[in-house]
């Protein structure tokens, strides 16, 4: 592979898109558009049911209140693992809050005392939060019933402090999504009629006369596109800090770098779409269909991936939406680091590269051909 072809490749492809201005108005305006207008217009919540339980009195009495969580059916308990930062298994996202009972609560108890217990809940899922914040309320009740015979009220003082999203603020949450959602809509799209485009105008014929190589052609159709939409991840980044406010707590470097490749991988599918259909009218309702519902449906924007059946899990988990998700909230709302991150990190790349080298030698045979 020359890097001479494949920057040839792309100078032709740059000089289609600015025989084309819609393609760059829609590349730029439409995330802020998109952006924007669901920013504001979704507003759902959702939950998570996973709780570790620190259990720091281990009587009677703590055992109870912990069975009155577990036996409610709204909370899968699990032994806090991280005694010295209770906080771990949120921040590892292998539960969604934690339950901490301190020493002397089943001496209080017993002794018809208020013993507080404080829960904490992870704060970036609003939809999950919200949910929690009802069902832990529930539980209140359910822990006056549990040891009225203790107190004429309830003795227990649930205390719960929500993680990283304390206000609940919904657009915290959809914001970013949105990210993933406008970022994979528009790379699917920009790429998806690229050379079934070059297919219908029988512009092909004189690349078949070349020795251009089919990675040298994919890559150099790619490369502009990375740059728009790049230009429009910055602005869909500014649109989130500065008019709805999102925090960013995490690296920008890391920042760059997910989205870099998850471009690529969006890009990528798009080409593959446009190599193995080669009907642009085919290409767009392929688009439509692998852009949108993945997005919006399988990435975990709207719905939980983990209350999933298990074949939809197992669609999502070869989506990069999915990934990207994970990494784009993490960084945004609770600063996780590159060690936290590497298994989306590695997923993201894998699933870049898998579209590149189907369609490079998809492209390949149709050339031999």
């Amino acid at each position: 592979m020359k890097l001479s072809r494949m920057l040839a490749m792309a100078k032709k492809e740059v000089m289609h898109i600015l025989r084309d201005p819609f393609t760059i108005i829609m590349s730029i305006g439409f995330p802020i558009i998109l952006v924007i207008y669901f920013g504001f217009a979704i507003d759902f919540d959702f939950r998570g049911v996973k709780l570790a339980v620190y259990d720091s009195d281990n009587t009677r009495q703590s055992r109870e209140l912990a069975n009155v969580f577990f036996s409610s059916g709204y909370f899968k308990l699990e032994k806090g693992m991280y005694p010295e930062k209770m906080t771990k298994e949120i921040e590892l996202e292998k539960d969604f809050g934690t339950i901490i009972i301190p020493p002397g609560f089943g001496r209080k108890i017993a002794s018809r005392k208020e013993s507080a217990v404080q829960i904490l809940v992870d704060g970036t899922d609003n939809q999950k939060t919200s949910i929690v914040g009802r069902y832990i309320g529930s539980m209140q009740k359910a822990v006056a019933s549990r040891f009225s015979d203790a107190a004429p009220q309830s003795p227990v003082d649930i205390r719960v402090r929500y993680l990283y999203n304390p206000e609940l603020n919904t657009q915290w949450f959809i914001v970013p999504g949105l990210i993933v959602v406008v970022i994979g809509l528009l790379g699917i799209f920009m790429t998806a009629l690229t050379v079934s485009k070059e297919w219908e105008n029988g512009s092909m014929e004189l690349l078949l006369s070349t020795p251009v190589k089919p990675l040298e052609i994919i890559l150099g159709k790619i490369i502009p596109y990375v740059a728009i939409s790049l230009a429009g991840s910055s602005l869909v980044y500014l649109i989130a800090r500065l008019v709805f406010g999102v925090p960013f707590v995490g690296s920008h470097f890391l920042l760059i770098c997910a989205v870099l490749i998850y471009i690529v991988a969006s890009l990528a599918q798009g080409i593959l779409i446009s190599v193995t259909l080669r009907q642009q009218n085919k290409a767009t309702q392929a688009a439509l269909i692998l852009g949108i519902l993945p997005s919006l449906l399988l990435s975990g924007l709207i719905f939980p991936i983990e209350s999933m059946p298990m074949f939809f899990r197992g669609v999502a988990s070869i989506l990069p939406a999915r990934w990207f998700m994970i990494i784009i909230r993490g960084l945004f709302l609770k600063g996780s680091t590159f060690t936290e991150l590497s298994l989306p990190f590695s997923m993201l790349v894998l699933l870049s590269l898998i579209p590149i080298i189907i369609a490079s030698k998809k492209f390949k045979r149709d050339l031999e051909q």
